[in-house]
């Protein structure tokens, strides 16, 4: 499943490509034509990121809500003025690395005939996008869509999505830096909530949003946090530093278009940058520690699979 810096990623590309423009929307495969219908022919307005779902505001005050989920993915494509990415969404190979289209767009004549179970299909002068085998595609009433981001945790990367927006010379009144530390703060109350081990937690996207199975496994990693550690007992210093870092690869995450964690002086010299040292512990279960001379670690938690280093992490030491 791509994980939150994915959707922002999407967002912005959105935001290029269609950002401000009549867009005709279609449901080549059927599902989706009702929903379809009612934002046809109007200005998509903006599009945002909350998490792992992608939200687009239109001209008669209605939302487009995708949310991609294991098998979700968007193709892109247009004329001279698209720039970005052809493909952003799942399956992925290993480290959710979008598709970047790499020839020089020729004459444009329009989206190409869909293939596949399209379920929707948004077109401009410029360009086009298509949608397939997401686990929600659904149009919202602004209430509606205001219920569902409701739902969400706060993002990491509402201060990047900021800074993104006042580039364009929109939402200049909003401040990168105290929307993040507003979001931390939330982000610390829901943890004091709950006894749930933040190994956990961190996956629970009404806790925090955006966050999946890579970056809860690197962020525990790099922090040095036990991911059996109850939340309710994660120290405030704990969890600023926690939230900092996470904040920190997921930009990183927006920037590169794929997700690299490890730091300079902890990689293989001999070995390609990615993936074989994109990561310390995800996926390494088994391999040697980068850090100490302990193996990896894994075990399924809340059905997902959980990597850490049980020397790096140490576990806490029981009440009582």
């Amino acid at each position: 499943m791509p994980e939150g810096h994915s959707l922002h990623r999407l967002a912005r590309q959105f935001d290029d490509v269609f950002g401000g423009q009549v867009v005709s929307v279609s449901s080549p495969q059927g599902r989706f034509e009702t929903d379809a219908e009612r934002i046809d022919g109007m200005v998509l307005e903006q599009a945002f990121a909350k998490g792992k779902q992608l939200f687009c505001q239109f001209s008669n005050d209605l939302y487009l809500r995708v949310h991609l989920g294991l098998y979700g993915a968007f193709t892109f494509g247009g004329d001279s003025h698209f720039r970005g990415a052809s493909s952003i969404g799942a399956p992925r190979k290993v480290g959710e690395r979008e598709t970047s289209g790499s020839e020089e767009p020729g004459e444009y004549a329009g989206p190409p005939a869909p293939v596949g179970a399209v379920r929707a299909r948004i077109v401009s002068d410029h360009g086009w996008a298509d949608l397939r085998g997401p686990t929600a595609c659904e149009v919202l009433s602004p209430e509606q869509a205001q219920l569902q981001l409701g739902k969400l945790g706060p993002d990491p990367l509402v201060g990047s999505a900021v800074r993104f927006r006042a580039a364009k010379g929109k939402d200049l009144d909003l401040n990168p830096e105290a929307e993040r530390e507003s979001s931390y703060k939330e982000f610390r109350a829901n943890l004091l909530k709950t006894k749930t081990p933040i190994g956990i937690a961190l996956m629970n996207q009404q806790i925090i949003s955006g966050v999946g199975n890579i970056y809860r496994a690197e962020a525990l990693f790099r922090n040095r946090i036990s991911p059996q550690l109850p939340s309710n007992e994660v120290s405030s210093r704990t969890a600023k530093m926690l939230w900092l870092d996470i904040v920190s690869i997921m930009e990183d995450g927006v920037r590169d278009g794929r997700i690299i964690t490890t730091r300079v002086e902890d990689r293989d010299p001999d070995g390609l940058l990615w993936p074989d040292n994109a990561y310390y512990v995800y996926q390494r279960q088994g391999m040697g520690c980068r850090k100490c001379n302990g193996k990896i670690s894994l075990a399924e938690a809340a059905a997902r699979k959980l990597y850490w280093c049980p020397k790096c992490q140490k576990a806490p030491r029981k009440r009582g």
